[in-house]
């Protein structure tokens, strides 16, 4: 484009009110929630047309489609550092099930199993089993689905048993190295993953303390209870004919471990961690150099007699990632737009005006997910869409970026469950048999760490400044630059 050109484009653009914002915004919610919630489809769709009415709308206020353009490559160019984190994460997964890792881990953890200590226990090993394999989803639809069976068998409540459950897998994905939406909650907001994580720990470690204190109480009630270990057996059975179960193989994620407390990048250790599972599967399951790779690229493939041992280990490989990659893509084309034409900075000048403090702040991320959950009923779009929100907000309160990541799991992952319609509630119900109504007073971690969040933020404990903070597009923000 020419400079005359250029010169006139600018001239006749016309700055993005707040109508025309929430107009775009509303557009995208309202085909969501019918798409998702009604019709039952997947999240990709409606982000796509909420992207072409903000296309619209941007067009409309005077910019060029090429301009537009370079928004959406812009959004997408935040999300690439998680992308690669991801990829990196779907091979862990396929060589950690291949070469007998998470066996291992939830063979040990099953073995805890103790009538006593029931529901503590099954908050421990869910969370253990979510940590490996960095999926709520799956430790509920295999770990979770036997511990229910037993739990009911001893005269305990389902929701209760559904509590711990979610309680547990929830914590595990949440702190994982491995899952998605700990790493889309870092990429996004570009805080390196580790130290991400970290800074979660201010609030989810008083959480599940609180919790395991609550079930330790409630589960004193059940220790004489008639204990039936018939599932467990069956599982640890299936589990010993099909992986060399071996202490040694725990090396694996305990040298991972290491390489983060040594503070190693995310990247070099998770390929470690993928290094490690690959030979393991090869010299120590005795698995070819082929089943190997395989694992690597599509995925880990067993089949057995146990329904539960088949869903817990057929997932994994690089292609399994695909799904969250696409959603990320579609969502930050949207988020770009939104961002660079103006929007958000719009929206974001009305939230500044309310919140004038940190606390107010961080609440107001919190809320945002918890309604985006509500309205979107898609969990990953309860990180994406707020992250681009509210980058700007932080960087003009000079706040760390690890105070928004943190925030956003806090008020995004966690909530999700409590949303019947949303898709981490329906696939509950499916999958535990039990409503969100009914498990909701027992899912006592997931409306802790939110209220924990909003405390330190009113607070200011753990609340870490960045002096050095700069906004990026500063654009329709500069009179709160002046006077804040």
């Amino acid at each position: 484009m020419s400079k005359d050109k250029k010169e006139k484009s600018e001239k006749v653009k016309k700055k993005i009110g707040v109508p025309s914002a929430l107009l775009t915004l509303a557009i995208m919610i309202g085909t969501m929630l019918f798409s998702v919630a009604v019709l039952g489809k997947e999240p990709h769709i409606p982000l796509m047309i909420g992207t072409a009415t903000a296309i619209i709308v941007t067009m409309f206020h005077g910019y060029d489609f090429e301009e537009v353009e370079e928004m959406m490559y812009k959004g997408i160019r935040h999300a690439l550092p998680a992308i690669v984190i991801i990829m990196l994460v779907g091979l862990v997964i396929g060589s950690w099930i291949g070469g007998g890792v998470v066996a291992t881990m939830i063979y040990y953890g099953l073995r805890l199993i103790n009538p006593t200590y029931f529901l503590v226990v099954v908050i421990i090993l869910c969370s253990v089993v979510a940590l490996a394999i960095g999926s709520s989803w799956s430790t509920m639809a295999t770990v979770g689905v036997a511990c229910m069976g037993i739990g009911i068998s001893m005269g305990i409540s389902s929701g209760m048993v559904a509590g711990a459950v979610i309680c547990g897998s929830y914590f595990g994905d949440k702190m994982s190295p491995l899952s998605d939406t700990t790493n889309l909650a870092s990429g996004l907001t570009e805080v390196p993953l580790f130290e991400h994580i970290k800074h979660m720990f201010y609030t989810t470690i008083p959480a599940i303390v609180i919790t395991l204190i609550v079930y330790f109480f409630i589960g004193l009630r059940y220790g004489n209870r008639n204990f039936n270990s018939g599932k467990i057996d069956k599982i640890l059975n299936t589990m010993n004919d099909n992986f060399t179960i071996t202490p040694w193989l725990l090396l694996v994620p305990a040298i991972v471990i290491i390489l983060v407390v040594l503070k190693v990048p995310a990247i070099p250790a998770i390929c470690a961690g993928v290094i490690l599972g690959f030979f393991s599967q090869i010299f120590i399951q005795g698995d070819s150099l082929t089943d190997a790779l395989t694992a690597l690229q599509t995925g880990y493939s067993i089949h057995t007699d146990n329904h539960m041992v088949n869903e817990l280990f057929n997932r994994g490989g690089l292609e399994d990632m695909f799904y969250t990659i696409s959603l990320t893509l579609v969502a930050m084309t949207f988020g770009g737009v939104l961002e660079y034409s103006g929007m958000l900075a719009a929206l974001i000048n009305v939230i500044l005006k309310f919140a004038k403090r940190t606390g107010s702040l961080i609440a107001s991320v919190i809320v945002s997910c918890i309604g985006t959950n509500f309205t979107c009923s898609e969990q990953y779009i309860s990180i994406i869409v707020p992250s681009r929100m509210f980058a700007d907000a932080f960087k003009l309160k000079k706040l760390h970026a690890k105070n928004l990541s943190r925030a956003l799991e806090d008020g995004g992952t966690l909530t999700s469950v409590f949303v019947p319609w949303n898709t981490c509630g329906v696939f509950i119900a499916t999958t535990l048999g039990v409503s969100a109504g009914t498990y909701a007073p027992f899912a006592i971690l997931n409306y802790i760490v939110p209220v924990i969040s909003i405390i330190y933020g009113y607070t200011g404990f753990k609340i870490v400044k960045d002096k050095t903070a700069k906004v990026e597009n500063p654009e329709g923000l500069e009179e709160h630059l002046e006077t804040r």
